[in-house]
Parts: structure tokens; C-alpha cells; sequence
């Protein structure tokens, strides 16, 4: 359960409306469960306990969050810490899972071996799998449910003079614009900022989506904006075609102006009678200046110079900024990673430095390491474990200086919420899916006595779902139980946690006229279970100038059977492939014939599993600190304390100090720690 729940807003005194803005979003944006979404809105947000993992350099201003929005908010506002600037990439609720590739990295034991030959690692030769990261799967009314939640959580911890962009697509934005109306206000939006992230699609039915819309709200008139200037474009710059003796290329400009009022601006000039854009003294100066041209009918024009462009005033349509391509410095292989110069532009308008910029959805850690550029503090929030690796990193490469928080919620036993959820199907011993129940039951397990139990699992992607109260077991007792085939005795439901035992047991046996008994279970306690660390073996030696440790045998289990099941899967679908295909399957240089799968295999010692290994020569126990840090990149090199080499790692490393913890990451983002 959370510790406690802090209100979204000022503790309200009696005879005071509470949250009245969302009375408009009952009357105008009416979709199912809101009702329910505005009475958690009205309970507060649920405040978890925090526990510190890390400290990465010195300044803990800084954040990464593992954790929800809603727990992030709430913990933010309990500590009184307010943002700036939000931009939040959240899930567009396209009907997409999203996956990270996984990269069986080089065998460092042969690294000798492939510097010595001076072979080219190739990208197409690396053999990969995939992981999912999160699921955008959501109907249009549980997905709105969450956002609503989300935005009125987010409004919370902003200052009086932040903004917020909300960066969307096609599949669900106007319905997000709209609800943002309600939560901000129709005043508080500015813009819908229109950015070309993909080519054309020649493949479209009708019109091409090429597009995402980020809309962009303010709190108040008073909120921060610098103004953005933009490259020309080399249609208006081919026009510069006139030059000075000195070679200096100019653009004549027009000096009169009709709508101008007023006697200085009414006068003659070297012939010429207008309605001028400044008075006779601006005039004179310009001409001795040699910045006027005399046409050839004797009208002025005032010489625009090519090189004082200062650019033009960033507009709300963006097609100067690329994707983030294949072969892009930045990329890390992290879905839906946007490119760091959409979120330079974002930053540099709507916050100045020293600012605190933050993201919900983090993903990758863009906007934290572009804030940390630009001298902005940040904070990183992502209920995805692979995200908060990707992120720290990332920043500390980037020479940031951070905290790294891991919101006790209990969902974050796993990577990520998908793969949990996917994990405890496997975990619920005698779970097997049943096509004659409805959706709403995970599948049921039979009983030798009790016969089928039909078995509900929260959905641990949607926090509404996470807590069991009086109103989900009433839609349990009077939509989902009424529904069960004839029969059915018991149904098993599970819970994370539950709001008041007493109360929901009395409310049960009050108003349970289905027969069928209920059986509560914590799930918690199937998820104590889910993480099985990996085992390592390794020597250390003392020498001269440190200790040495060479790793000897590396093994992960979870990453055996993902590897098996990919192997297995793969295969049967080769299996399929029609013998045409197979006989007409192209040879290579030793004649042999080329399939299109060959099982990832692993090695006896297993050491390409590993990513990341991490010394911590100061503390045994408690707060991680990093104080030598290896990681090999998906081609073999290996990266020491945030600096890239040339080198392949071989399997060993060296440190001044000895090392009292060893932290291992293997490629899939899982971590274990195993004491020296």
C-alpha cells in the first residue's frame, strides 16, 4: 500500500469547491470511467517509499526516477521540489508494442584474436533478439483515464510560470488536446507545434502520417519563453543575388509602410514622397550608411545584407529537424528515441538555465542529457528499468551529476511492466488460458475439488488497477462474476495492493448474490519470486599497481530461456519455409547455402552476456558507488569510465583500490550484485 496520499492540490476548507475544473471535463469529455478516475484524483496521489541506489557525481538535484508518474508527482510535491519546463513522449496509444534489441555482444576471450586478424565487425553480422519494452496497446477510454490522471499529477508540480509540451500522434493527440484544455485550460494553450519526423509514405491509402503534433501549454502569461530563431530557407537565401563593390551580398527591402500613422513617418526624400517605416533622422543615417537603393524609378529601398541573417522567428511547422537515423552518433537502440535537437529547441525556448526540466516518460534520457547540456537541471522519470540504464549512462558519460531513486511500488521487481506481467502468467502455478471466459480473467486453474477458478491479475501497465477497493471489487461482483459459465465456484483474484481488508471482505459478503466464493491473493508474493539473480565466477589477484580480476564463467538463466524460446521460435518458423524458398536459398563463399536463421548460440563461458560491469571499491553494502566502471558497446569495445576506445575488452579488469561489491548488467538490463 502506499505510505500515504498527497492531495494534487492545496488541502481544500470547508465550503470550498474541490478541483473544480474537472466539473467541466464530467460535462464535455465524457467517456467510460471517469467518474472513477476524478474520485482517485480527489484521494490524492500515492506516495511510496524511495530508496536511493546511486549517486553519480555531485549534484543530486538531479533525478532518475524508476517509477510511475503518479508516484513520481507525488514524491516531488512531498518534497516540495517544482518543475519548469515538462516535456513528456508518452505512449500514443497506436496499438504497438515497443521493443529494445538485445545484442549478443563479442566473446572477449577471442578479442585478441579479432584485433590480430584486424577483422571488421560489421552491423548485419551481430546477432540480436528482441525484448519488449512497454506495451501501447489501450482502449481510447482507459488510455484517456490514465492521461487524465497523469496531467492533473504533472500540473501539480509545476511552478507558476512553467509550461509543458505533450508530444503525440495522429492516433489519439486531438482527444489528448482536448483533455489538456480541460486539466490547463483553453487560455493556457499556445501552440500545436506540427513536426515532419518521417519521408513521405508512398505506401499510404490515402494521405501519409509524417507528422506528430506536440502541444504546448503555459501556467500563466508570465511563463518563461525565449525567442527561436530558424535557418532560412535556400529559396529566400537564393534571393540575396545583389552585390556591394566589396562583394557583399544584399536583398533590397521594402522601406514604406501604408499602416503607419503619424507626421514623422510622413515625408519627402531625395525625390520621393512616401509613408516611410522610420522617420527622416533614421533615413539620413541609413543613407550614409550606404544601406539604401534607388531604383531605377527613383523609388528607396533599404539594402538587407545577406550576413547579418539573424534567422527567422521559429514558427509552429518543424521540417528542419531530422529522426534519429541508423547511423546517428546519438542513437542508442531505444524505441521511439526522438532526436536531441527537437528537445535543444524545446529547452532553449521555455526554460533558462538553472532551470529544473523534467520528463514523465523518459525513455531514453534525451531530455535530461540535452538539459544537462544547456545547464538546466532535470529529472528522469520511466517505469522501465532498460530506461533508467539507458538514461544514467548516458548522463554520465555526458559528465552529469545525478541520483538514481527506485520508487518502492512493488512492480518493479522486473525490466519493465510488460515483461512482469508476462513473467507472472508463467509464475501462477496451474494458470492456463481459457477461451469460454471473458477477457477480463487472466484464465482460470482447475481444481481437483473446486473444479475451474477463473483468475483476475491486475494489469500492471494501468495504475487504476493496481490497488483493490470497494469499486473494482464491485465491477468484479456485478459485471465480471455475473458472466461466468454455470458452474464456477470460486475465482481467484489477485491483488498488489488493497485499500482496507476489513471493509472489502464485509463488502463482499454484503453484496455477493452470485454464490461464487472470492478468493484474495497478494501477488506481491508471486512477485518476490520473478528476479533469480545471475551467478558469476572470477579470481582476483593483488598486484603491483592494484588488483586485477579476470571473469571467468558468466551465467543468466532468464537469458538462456529467452535466447531458447527465440532459438525455438525462429526455427519453427523456418520450418514453414516452402522448399522452393530453401533451393533457392543463395551460397556463400565456401559454397555452403545460406538460410535465413541461425540459432544464437552461447558460449561455455558465457562472458558475452555481460554489458556492464561496475566496481564499487568504497562501500560493501548500501548506496552504490561507481568507482570503476566497464562497459562494452554492441561491437565489441569497451568503454572505461564513460570514455570510448578502440580496445576489445578481454575479459579482465584492473583497479587501484579493492573492489569490496561487483555489479554486473547483462545485455537485457539485468543487474546483480555479488559481494567480493
Amino acid at each position: 500500500m502506499p505510505v500515504k496520499y498527497i492531495p494534487y492540490y492545496p488541502i481544500t476548507v470547508e465550503g470550498q469547491a474541490i478541483l473544480d475544473n474537472i466539473t467541466r471535463t464530467r460535462r464535455v469529455l465524457r467517456y467510460r470511467d471517469n467518474d472513477k478516475v476524478i474520485d482517485r484524483i480527489k484521494r490524492g496521489m500515492p506516495y511510496y517509499e524511495l530508496e536511493k541506489l546511486e549517486e553519480v557525481g555531485d549534484n543530486s538535484s538531479n533525478k532518475l526516477i524508476r517509477g510511475e508518474c503518479l508516484s513520481a508527482c507525488a514524491y516531488l510535491k512531498d518534497q516540495g521540489i517544482q518543475v519548469d519546463l515538462v516535456y513528456i513522449d508518452p505512449p500514443f496509444a497506436s496499438g504497438a508494442d515497443y521493443a529494445k534489441k538485445v545484442y549478443l555482444l563479442k566473446n572477449p576471450k577471442v578479442a585478441e584474436k579479432i584485433a590480430r586478424a584486424e577483422e571488421e565487425l560489421e552491423m548485419e553480422e551481430l546477432r540480436a533478439f528482441e525484448e519488449k519494452m512497454y506495451g501501447d496497446i489501450w482502449n481510447k477510454e482507459d488510455y484517456l483515464n490514465w492521461m487524465h490522471e497523469n496531467l492533473q499529477a504533472i500540473k501539480s508540480v509545476m511552478s507558476d510560470t512553467a509550461s509543458i509540451y505533450v508530444h503525440l500522434d495522429w492516433h489519439i493527440g486531438h482527444y489528448v488536446k482536448v483533455l489538456m484544455d480541460e486539466v490547463f485550460g483553453e487560455d493556457a494553450f499556445q501552440n500545436e507545434i506540427v513536426w515532419k519526423c518521417t519521408t513521405a509514405h508512398s505506401d499510404a491509402g490515402y494521405y501519409g502520417n509524417n507528422f506528430n503534433s506536440i502541444y504546448f501549454y503555459t501556467r500563466s502569461v508570465e511563463s518563461t519563453f525565449n525567442e527561436v530563431m530558424q535557418a532560412y530557407d535556400e529559396d529566400y537565401l537564393n534571393r540575396f543575388k545583389s552585390k556591394d563593390p566589396g562583394g557583399r551580398l544584399w536583398e533590397s527591402g521594402n522601406l514604406t509602410a501604408k499602416g503607419l500613422k503619424g507626421d514623422g513617418y510622413d515625408y519627402e526624400y531625395k525625390g520621393c514622397r512616401s509613408l516611410w517605416r522610420c522617420p527622416l533622422g533614421t533615413m539620413e543615417r541609413l543613407d550614409r550608411e550606404g544601406r539604401l537603393h534607388i531604383t531605377k524609378t527613383g523609388g528607396i529601398r533599404l539594402k538587407v545584407y545577406k550576413d547579418e541573417l539573424k534567422g527567422m522567428p521559429c514558427q509552429a511547422l518543424w521540417t528542419d529537424i531530422n529522426p534519429v537515423n541508423s547511423q546517428a552518433s546519438e542513437r542508442t537502440d531505444y524505441a521511439t528515441q526522438k532526436p536531441e535537437a527537437l528537445l535543444e529547441r524545446i529547452i532553449k525556448a521555455s526554460s533558462n538555465e538553472g532551470m529544473m526540466v523534467a520528463d514523465f516518460f523518459g525513455g531514453s534520457g534525451v531530455t535530461a542529457k540535452v538539459a544537462h547540456g544547456l545547464k538546466r537541471n532535470f529529472i528522469h522519470v520511466d517505469v522501465g528499468l532498460n530506461s533508467v540504464q539507458t538514461a544514467r549512462d548516458r548522463l554520465k558519460s555526458a559528465g552529469a551529476g545525478f541520483a538514481v531513486y527506485d520508487i518502492q511500488d512493488g512492480v518493479s521487481l522486473f525490466r519493465n511492466p510488460v515483461q512482469t506481467m508476462d513473467k507472472l502468467k508463467q509464475l501462477i502455478t496451474g494458470l492456463k488460458n481459457e477461451d469460454a471466459l471473458d477477457s477480463f480473467w487472466e484464465g482460470s486453474i482447475n481444481d481437483s475439488k473446486r473444479g475451474a477458478m477463473p483468475v483476475y491479475v491486475p494489469n500492471l501497465l494501468d495504475h487504476g488497477s493496481k490497488v483493490l477497493d470497494i469499486p473494482l471489487m464491485n465491477r468484479i461482483l456485478n459485471e465480471a462474476m455475473p458472466d461466468l459459465p454455470d458452474g464456477i465456484k470460486t475465482v481467484i483474484v489477485y491483488y498488489v495492493d488493497i485499500e482496507n481488508e476489513a471493509e472489502l471482505k464485509n463488502f463482499i459478503h454484503e453484496y455477493n448474490v452470485t454464490g461464487i466464493d472470492i478468493e484474495l491473493r497478494d501477488l506481491k508474493i508471486i512477485l518476490d519470486d520473478v528476479v533469480v539473480n545471475d551467478t558469476l565466477d572470477y579470481t582476483m589477484e593483488q598486484t603491483e599497481t592494484g588488483y586485477e580480476l579476470d571473469f571467468n564463467l558468466f551465467t543468466s538463466d532468464r537469458l538462456v530461456q529467452k535466447i531458447d524460446a527465440y532459438n525455438q521460435k525462429k526455427a519453427l518458423n523456418d520450418n514453414k519455409k516452402s522448399l522452393f524458398e530453401l533451393n533457392n536459398a543463395t551460397e556463400d563463399s565456401k559454397g555452403k547455402k545460406k538460410i535465413s536463421f541461425t540459432p544464437i548460440t552461447i558460449s561455455k563461458n558465457g562472458l558475452e552476456l555481460i554489458e556492464v560491469i561496475s566496481l564499487d571499491c568504497s562501500n560493501g553494502d548500501g548506496l552504490w558507488k561507481s568507482d570503476y566502471e566497464l562497459k562494452i558497446d554492441k561491437l565489441g569495445y569497451a568503454i572505461i569510465n564513460g570514455v570510448k576506445t578502440k580496445e576489445f575488452w578481454d575479459g579482465k579488469v584492473t583497479s587501484k583500490i579493492k573492489p569490496l561489491r561487483i555489479k554486473i548488467r547483462n545485455i537485457a538490463g539485468d543487474e546483480s550484485v555479488f559481494a567480493v
